[in-house]
């Protein structure tokens, strides 16, 4: 039997490392006292993850037939890995993020012990298992359970979660965590940008988590648990629900529409992209400073889509606004939709959002695009409350600094209006008997 890893290769199960069952997991560590923290090194040193790394460091294990034609969907991705999971791991159906905030009198112990709480609760989340090994249900009745329960009996559901750190976490006062000068310079607040009207509630955060899954249940269930994990040392700022992916990441996956019912995400960087992701995505070895290696740089942006006033609008401008076809997806140069434009001409207007998005117009620079729709109820006109929950990885924030500058005419800009951001360095992905952002403190 194999399992498939996102990049395509078969992986023969003899090369998976076998897991502890939840008898022995609670015989090794369940002594009534211990915390999560004590867990750390038989969670992550006892080989209970050691899983061959495939594209993107989520190989896959187990595998369930998708939604897309059939094919091997993932079930399962490992924790552990030269990059964090949910990169480019093969884009989930479903997303829950959430951006924390230290406490005001947490000190770098609550950051690093935090950090390791949580790598150690996702390496077991993320295989469809409670958040400790002690069990959801199965403890004192006289304390709460340690797992709230809502996925008991729910696969893994091709959960991914992935950390961030932001730039607020390296600026504390008094540099109370004794990292200022780890911070990397690439990584500050962005700039203000044409068009925008962000609100505090959905900006910015010292910490950040990124839940993917095929399943919102166990999603918001990752987020919610790992929220109970940080009482005392963070707290939530803000979150955000996503649906429906408006990005892939694989080739076998189709394109998939946004809210403006146009196909997005065409030309985004797949996993098997090898020199796309070195050269775009991923920190390299040379790069500033060393323990981001392997890392990447996450923007958040949520993105209110004037839904209301679009639908109003002929399909020629639509068409014209986007500059491809809705129906197709192709360029309004002609072709398909995998056929690259044509700019030269009249055929895309020169404020079409293809082209001013455009590699070819941008000097080369490409992102890996992996948002999500949001639909939040209605406001206070009787009209949704929905959107774009844009986020994009990249190797340095100016690439989207640059693409963003570029969109200051975009003819969409009409319909949208940025009211939420955020930026995150998110750190490689966690070693055997270590955690992620271990490279932070070494």
């Amino acid at each position: 039997m194999t399992a498939s890893e996102p990049g395509g290769r078969q992986v023969p199960h003899s090369e998976i490392a076998s897991e502890p069952t939840e008898a022995t997991a609670s015989e090794s560590a369940g002594r009534p006292g211990i915390s999560r923290r004590g867990l750390i090194g038989w969670a992550l040193g006892s080989g209970v993850a050691g899983i061959a790394v495939g594209a993107g460091g989520a190989a896959a294990v187990g595998a369930t037939a998708g939604a897309s034609g059939g094919s091997a969907v993932a079930d399962e991705y490992a924790f552990e890995g030269v990059h964090q999971a949910g990169i480019t791991t093969r884009v989930q159906d479903h997303l829950h993020f959430a951006s924390f905030d230290m406490m005001p009198r947490a000190s770098r112990e609550d950051l690093m012990s935090l950090l390791q709480d949580w790598s150690y609760a996702a390496s077991r989340l993320t295989k469809g298992l409670d958040v400790s090994a002690s069990g959801a249900v199965d403890g004192s009745p006289e304390a709460p359970p340690d797992d709230t329960g809502e996925a008991q009996g729910l696969t893994a559901a091709g959960l991914t979660i992935t950390f961030g750190l932001g730039p607020s976490l390296f600026l504390a006062e008094g540099d109370r965590f004794g990292i200022a000068d780890r911070r990397p310079s690439v990584l500050a607040d962005l700039p203000g940008f044409v068009g925008d009207a962000l609100d505090a509630a959905y900006t910015g955060g010292d910490l950040c988590i990124q839940a993917c899954a095929d399943d919102p249940q166990v999603a918001v269930h990752a987020v919610r648990n790992l929220s109970r994990i940080a009482f005392g040392r963070a707290r939530l700022r803000w979150s955000q629900l996503g649906f429906g992916r408006t990005s892939r990441t694989s080739a076998d996956q189709q394109t998939p529409r946004n809210l403006f019912g146009y196909k997005d995400g065409t030309a985004n960087i797949l996993a098997d992209d090898a020199k796309a992701l070195a050269e775009h995505v991923w920190v390299g070895e040379k790069d500033e400073p060393a323990w981001m290696a392997g890392g990447s740089y996450l923007v958040a942006r949520k993105i209110a889509m004037l839904v209301e006033t679009w639908d109003r609008l002929r399909l020629a401008e639509q068409d014209r606004t986007i500059g491809r076809a809705k129906g197709s997806g192709a360029p309004l140069s002609g072709g398909g939709e995998m056929t690259e434009p044509v700019f030269h001409g009249h055929a895309i207007d020169e404020n079409a959002h293809v082209r001013l998005a455009h590699p070819t117009l941008n000097d080369g620079i490409r992102i890996l695009r992996r948002g999500y729709n949001y639909v939040d109820g209605n406001n206070d006109l009787g009209r949704l409350d929905a959107g774009l929950f844009f986020l994009s990885y990249q190797r340095s924030p100016e690439q989207f600094v640059t693409l963003q500058k570029r969109l200051s005419t975009d003819l969409m800009s009409e319909y949208i209006r940025h009211i939420g951001s955020g930026i995150w360095a998110i750190p490689p992905g966690a070693e055997k008997g270590s955690y992620v952002g271990a490279g932070l403190f070494a």
